[in-house]
């Protein structure tokens, strides 16, 4: 077996290490939604001297700034010297991740029991989340533009929330059926009450969550309908392992490339190109809608960018996005020996073994990929062994196992040079994901090597 990350780090590295995916557990914990994460990359950048772009006038060379996007997508710029026209160095992870929403009238009564209504959002395995401890997170809207922030469920003294499942008693003819219709998605609604409110009649215990969400939140059943509110796993991302190797998480896929990115943003210049980070929403669904990376808000900060530095027409807008290099920074599916047969081992990528670098994603025939240019991977490759960075080059699975996509091709339509690299992930959309800490700092290392020497 070849050594690991962890037979070769010094003392130096594995401290820097723990601080690392110290705060990367904090970070996990603090956005467990889009917004959240929006709201904590701000609070993070701001601290470390990046200022909202809406409040520059001009630009220049070393001027570090934001643009936050429907507080659900972010993109951070750091100036360079260059001519922004002569391209970035570019890392874009997302956001979101696959979890259950509220729809938009979704409080009912049945038999004694309230419950919220929902509907998945992403890919996920329906089964798994059933009678897991779940937390409530997200946004109201009230007609007068008053926005209440939600959170139940992740204090020790809050309540949580569950969806129940059927005891193995009567479940005989549940157990004929197959994994993806063992629990259907209509049956995924949670628990959120069983008392009922004294003097009412009709949908007692219904009329009780009510009262509760107008004391607590000043809510009206109405306002449910301007809701954004998230059903996600209560709890806090903990040390997996009695080594304390691996991080246990919810929202791994893609927070874990997306914090990586961050922070090699926050510690890294090169002072003759400019740096970019994108963080974006709804990449779990296609990067549909005006919060995801087909919309065309990067391409609007790339244009406000140039005129606050003097710069702007279109020519050099197309020039800007085209000369640009790209990191698509997502998660890989690591090889896990529990499932070994949807794997090819001699191209998948290994816990411990590095960063992942997936020349295309897609499914089967490569559909719907961005495919790497070989000279763009020399140049990476290049850049990596200068910085001492352990990657892997890999593919997700078996050829006609599946497969999936990630926001490379989108920007890759630019004309610019894009890969996808990231952190091998185990139990990839499950609830609770799981990394190697030793993979989560070689892909900062890694980021960090992108945005300083890529020329």
């Amino acid at each position: 077996m070849e050594k690991t990350l962890w037979q070769i780090y010094d003392d130096a590295q594995l401290a820097e290490l723990d601080t690392l995916t110290a705060d990367y557990k904090k970070f996990l914990d603090a956005g467990k939604t889009e917004r959240e994460c929006v709201t904590e990359v701000i609070r993070i950048a701001e601290k470390e001297g990046y200022v909202d772009l809406n409040k520059k006038d001009t630009l220049q060379a070393g001027d570090k700034v934001y643009m936050d996007w429907m507080g659900k997508s972010i993109v951070l710029f750091q100036i360079g010297e260059d001519s922004l026209e002569k391209g970035m160095n570019i890392l874009g992870a997302h956001v979101d991740s696959p979890r259950l929403d509220l729809k938009q009238n979704p409080l009912y009564e049945e038999s004694g029991f309230a419950y919220f209504d929902t509907h998945y959002y992403g890919g996920i395995k329906k089964y798994q989340w059933v009678t897991l401890p779940l937390a409530i997170h997200g946004v109201v809207v009230k007609k007068d533009g008053t926005k209440v922030n939600v959170v139940i469920g992740e204090k020790e003294e809050d309540p949580v929330f569950a969806i129940t499942d059927l005891l193995p008693h009567l479940g005989s003819k549940q157990m004929e059926k197959t994994a993806a219709t063992v629990i259907e998605g209509e049956a995924l609604d949670i628990l959120v009450g069983s008392a009922p409110l004294c003097g009412e009649e009709k949908d007692a215990v219904a009329a009780n969550v009510l009262k509760l969400l107008k004391e607590t939140y000043s809510m009206e059943k109405e306002d449910l309908m301007s809701a954004e509110l998230e059903i996600v796993p209560a709890g806090k991302a903990r040390d997996c392992g009695l080594d304390k190797s691996m991080v246990i998480g919810y929202g791994q896929d893609d927070r874990v490339c997306a914090f990586t990115s961050l922070m090699a943003m926050l510690h890294t210049e090169n002072k003759k190109r400019t740096s970019c980070c994108i963080l974006v929403d709804k990449e779990e669904i296609g990067s549909v809608g005006a919060t995801g990376m087909q919309s065309r808000f990067f391409e609007n900060a790339v244009a406000e960018i140039l005129d606050k530095c003097g710069e702007f027409s279109e020519l050099k807008l197309r020039r800007a996005m085209a000369n640009s290099t790209m990191i698509s920074s997502d998660v890989g599916a690591a090889f896990d020996p529990m499932h070994a047969d949807v794997y090819d081992k001699r191209s998948n990528p290994f816990f411990g073994k590095g960063m992942v670098l997936n020349k295309h994603t897609g499914a089967r025939g490569k559909g719907g990929s961005n495919d790497a240019n070989a000279e763009y991977i020399a140049k990476l490759r290049h850049v990596f062994d200068e910085n001492k960075v352990a990657f892997q080059l890999t593919e997700m699975g078996k050829i006609d196992a599946g497969g999936g996509g990630t926001i490379a091709y989108i920007l890759a339509n630019f004309g610019m040079e894009v890969i996808d690299g990231g952190v091998a992930v185990l139990s990839m959309h499950s609830p609770w994901e799981v990394s190697s800490k030793a993979d989560v700092y070689e892909a900062y290392r890694g980021y960090c090597a992108f945005l300083k020497d890529m020329k």
